[in-house]
């Protein structure tokens, strides 16, 4: 457990997941964290769980040492810019978890060197499932192996080239979204031939899941699973053969590269 406190700057989606899985965690206690909104009343749930929450940046930053910045990209720089004397190189350390916005950015904005990260999570790290990227500058080791370990109680951490981030955000968050349209899409061919929609969705989900762990846990190729269960002439491979013929894998490479474009843009 840490015994750090630790600021959350911008209470919205993925702010308030990753308080939720530093909660459930136990890597942080509710009195270690502090959660920042303009509307706080959205943050109710997390205050009567004993979280802080304020509307006031410059107090969540005072009172802590990890400050974990989750503000919209095209308001981070003003905002950390009106709030830069509220920081102390020798106390902070800042992780970023804004898309698209680089470490050499977020440097310029302050007064002195001070510790930055970058991390890219995705919501799964609500329920400590989230694959975050990281990478960062003008940290100490002692400082990256606590960052590491921080986001290691949310899922899986991979340190990665900042290079590699916007690719990161594509595959990692974007991805969640690309997930759940699959498990849509199986729900909904699973009513049609016969199941009511939350006994579809249910063994959709599961499935999915299932096929994941398989790689993560037993470090399998996609492949070589794939093989197992498409025996000659059967169920499995006319299906798979039918959605290749439409354009399964082609459409969602396209839709990654597409992300990747538009990210960059």
């Amino acid at each position: 457990m840490s015994t750090k406190k630790i600021a959350i700057i911008g209470g919205g989606n993925l702010g308030m997941a990753v308080a939720e899985g530093l909660l459930k965690s136990n890597f942080a206690k509710p009195e270690q964290i502090t959660i920042t909104r303009r509307t706080i009343s959205r943050l109710q749930e997390l205050k009567q769980r004993g979280v802080t929450v304020t509307d006031n940046n410059e107090d969540a930053i005072r009172t802590s040492e990890i400050i974990i910045v989750a503000l919209k990209p095209f308001n981070v720089k003003d905002v950390l810019a009106e709030l830069k004397n509220s920081f102390d190189p020798q106390k902070h350390i800042i992780i970023s978890v804004v898309t698209g916005i680089f470490l050499k950015d977020l440097a310029s904005i302050f007064n002195s060197p001070i510790p930055i990260f970058r991390a890219m999570p995705n919501t799964a790290i609500a329920i400590q499932e989230s694959v975050t990227c990281l990478c960062a500058q003008g940290a100490t080791p002692t400082q990256i192996e606590y960052v590491k370990a921080l986001f290691d109680q949310l899922g899986i951490t991979i340190s990665i080239d900042e290079k590699l981030m916007d690719a990161a955000t594509v595959l990692g968050a974007c991805g969640i979204a690309f997930a759940l349209r699959f498990i849509r899409a199986a729900t909904q061919g699973g009513i049609e031939i016969g199941f009511d929609a939350k006994t579809a969705s249910l063994i959709a989900a599961q499935t999915v899941k299932g096929s994941a762990e398989l790689l993560l846990k037993l470090n399998r190729h996609p492949e070589e699973e794939i093989d197992k269960v498409t025996t000659p002439k059967g169920c499995t491979i006319v299906g798979l053969n039918e959605m290749e013929h439409q354009g399964f894998s082609s459409s969602l490479i396209r839709g990654i590269s597409t992300s990747f474009k538009k990210i960059q843009s």
